[in-house]
């Protein structure tokens, strides 16, 4: 058992003795019935958040205003909310009153059947006011009572349908996708830090590639980062691409990923964001070009991450690995020291994994990933950068050498040397530089 669900259920226990109703809500009840192990324990409550603050005074009041403590043990948190109705949502995202209610109509105010359902945490028994335990059966994925309400309501509820339908299997019902097209523009309410946390979850989830094309589908891709529409209609050469179009690429790249970090799988989404601002037709070669696209990728990947909030350090991996994806093709001709630096980019492990997925997406050769591959294993007994043998304050002091750009260009000369393996020690790299400056 888990200490959360420990929590969950010594909190439950206390409540019931206080002579409090007390459930296990929303989606610890869906992921069990699932036969999945429920990440956190939400409990539904008739007891007020005054009288649940008194039984665990060292709780968090912050969300008390919407009938929500937080109850704090075992080094663990459980969110503990007033069964409850709302009022209207004017901001499309947090009632402006609630109303503390029963069981029944709290199951109402939820956003999806499957996730509107209650369990006793003593007798294990599942209380379903909305049908929920028949939708889990049919595998749907539909929103309680009106879904155009239920969007109305939460604008990221849209986002969340997708997430949900993706990470369960799930068909979404079709009233509720009627609802989700018809209503998408109801996105352009929701902070892009919110729309980022959804559409992050969709890209990690195992079927993401499916959750792209509910996104492009749906119309709400276009709210957020219409740049993926483009993709489609991109062609490309057959020869080197017989998948299809720059979208199919992408989206048959995606789904090779095994439980990938964000940072890959947002830099597999956006490797070939450039492509359809860079397509040229070559006549010659009866074929057309994305000259640049590597480059130009890069700054779009930027662009669109900083605008859906991502952090610096995600937007500077991520744009790295789309500027530097096309450099793969040369990895063989490079020469020891060159491979090496590019090789030990930090985020060089990442890009093996987009190359791979680049490879196997399209033409299926893979003669350069293997060829890194067995270089890593190759220069896996020393760093592949090692300490360097000279550095700057050694020319100044021994070789009278004045601050300057010649400093760094000498510095690495000798660390390609060394690289090379033509370098060994420092006394090496003396000889070396004085034989570079006489001549």
């Amino acid at each position: 058992m888990t200490t959360q669900k420990q929590l969950a259920l010594d909190t439950a226990r206390t409540l019931r003795e206080a002579g409090h109703g007390v459930y296990f809500a929303g989606g610890s009840v869906r992921d069990q019935l699932l036969g999945l192990e429920p990440k956190d324990y939400d409990l539904a409550t008739s007891a007020t958040p005054d009288e649940v603050r008194a039984l665990f005074p060292k709780s968090d009041a912050v969300g008390a205003h919407f009938g929500v403590i937080i109850v704090k043990g075992h080094g663990e948190m459980v969110e503990v909310a007033t069964f409850r109705t709302d009022g209207s949502y004017k901001d499309g995202r947090r009632p402006e009153s609630i109303a503390f209610s029963t069981p029944e109509e709290d199951a109402q105010r939820r956003d999806f059947t499957i996730n509107g359902l209650f369990q006793d945490p003593v007798t294990g028994d599942v209380i379903d006011h909305v049908n929920g335990r028949a939708d889990l059966e049919n595998c749907l994925l539909r929103a309680i009572g009106d879904p155009t309400r239920r969007f109305q309501e939460d604008a990221l509820r849209l986002l969340r349908a997708i997430r949900f339908a993706v990470i369960t299997g799930f068909e979404i019902e079709e009233e509720t996708w009627r609802a989700i097209v018809a209503h998408a523009d109801l996105l352009t309410q929701i902070s892009p830090e919110r729309i980022r946390d959804e559409f992050s979850r969709i890209l990690v989830a195992p079927d993401r590639a499916r959750g792209l094309d509910l996104l492009v589908d749906s119309g709400l891709i276009a709210r957020f980062l219409p740049e993926v529409l483009d993709l489609r209609g991109c062609e490309q050469p057959p020869q080197w691409h017989p998948e299809g179009d720059v979208y199919v690429h992408t989206r048959l790249a995606l789904s090779l990923l095994n439980e990938p970090p964000l940072p890959l799988a947002l830099a597999v989404l956006l490797h070939d964001i450039g492509k359809p601002a860079t397509q040229t037709w070559d006549k010659e070669g009866e074929r057309f070009r994305f000259n640049g696209h590597d480059k130009v990728g890069a700054d779009m990947a930027a662009a669109i991450l900083r605008r859906l909030r991502y952090s610096n350090h995600t937007i500077d991996e991520v744009s790295f690995m789309v500027s530097r994806h096309m450099k793969f093709m040369h990895v063989q001709e490079m020469r020891t020291a060159k491979l090496k630096r590019f090789m030990a980019a930090p985020t060089f492990d990442l890009e093996v994994e987009l190359h791979r997925v680049d490879c196997d997406s399209s033409n299926g050769f893979r003669d350069n990933y293997d060829f890194v591959r067995t270089k890593k294993e190759e220069f896996a007994r020393e760093p592949l950068i090692p300490e360097p043998l000279v550095n700057g304050h050694d020319l100044i002091r021994d070789f009278h050498l004045s601050h300057g750009p010649e400093i760094g260009r000498i510095l690495r000369h000798v660390q390609t040397e060394q690289l090379e393996g033509r370098l060994a020690d420092k006394e090496a790299a003396y000889q070396f530089i004085q034989q570079t400056l006489s001549s």
